[in-house]
């Protein structure tokens, strides 16, 4: 069992990060969602699809 990660250590360490950078990326998402930003960056008063995403008024 040593050995084999030994021999596979590269691989191993480059999963972990490639992991960790798609929690973090994802986290980031979900704390986006939950302030109400836009998952593209921009505003919706320019967008096409603004009112596919928004097609419920909040009054």
């Amino acid at each position: 069992m040593f050995t084999w990660i030994i021999e596979n250590r590269a691989t191993i360490i480059i999963s972990a990060v490639l992991l960790i950078v798609v929690v973090i990326v994802i986290a980031g998402m979900v704390r986006g969602k939950r302030k109400g930003e836009s998952s593209c960056g921009c505003g919706c008063s320019g967008c096409a699809m603004k009112d596919a995403c928004h097609s419920k008024v909040k009054e």
